[in-house]
């Protein structure tokens, strides 16, 4: 599928049925959380791996609600590089109803610019968080990884640019590292 037909269905899907909850509800919720997050651990870095975890447990669980309802309108991604825009047009769309770009394809690798973060909604990050590093929305980054890991492909998944930290826009980069082989367990 082109990325114009995959920005169609994408759009589709995210207007059709399905349960959806009030964005500044889940926004501020996030927020909240991060929040939380930082009192707790009192790290930046603890907190953007704190992020990332949950991003990837939570990216584990959306691959199976994505493959469940929306993969019989698409084709199997063939190559690594197919998946950018399946990640991009479809699945951020669906989920976060989020406009997402993609450059730099490469056979193994890729960048997520998001146009519109809607984790970013409401947000004024502390100097105290922008000067440490905070990745806000590093929750993100995870979900990817932890999607693509459930389809076989172990790959790296960071932050290169947050609006929050002063850069022009927020973008994801994605690295495959290796395909995972799957193993049948041998009878008992």
């Amino acid at each position: 599928m082109n990325t114009a037909k995959l920005k169609q269905f994408g759009e589709e899907q995210w207007r059709g049925k399905g349960d959806k909850i009030n964005a500044e509800l889940f926004v501020m919720t996030y927020g909240a959380l991060v929040k939380q997050l930082w009192e707790d651990y009192e790290d930046i870095g603890a907190v953007n791996s704190a992020l990332d975890r949950m991003g990837y447990g939570i990216g584990v669980r959306l691959i199976e609600e994505f493959l469940a309802k929306h993969s019989p309108g698409l084709a199997k991604c063939r190559v690594f590089a197919e998946t950018a825009d399946v990640v991009a047009s479809v699945g951020f769309k669906v989920f976060l109803n989020a406009s997402v770009g993609v450059s730099h394809i490469t056979h193994d690798e890729y960048s997520l610019t998001l146009l519109d973060n809607p984790l970013n909604q409401f947000v004024a990050l502390p100097d105290s968080a922008v000067e440490k590093g905070l990745l806000y929305s590093n929750i993100l980054a995870g979900c990817v990884r932890g999607a693509l890991e459930m389809v076989n492909m172990h790959t790296a998944v960071t932050f290169t640019e947050d609006e929050l930290l002063g850069h022009q826009h927020t973008t994801i980069n994605v690295k495959l590292l290796n395909y995972i082989d799957e193993h049948v367990p041998d009878d008992e």
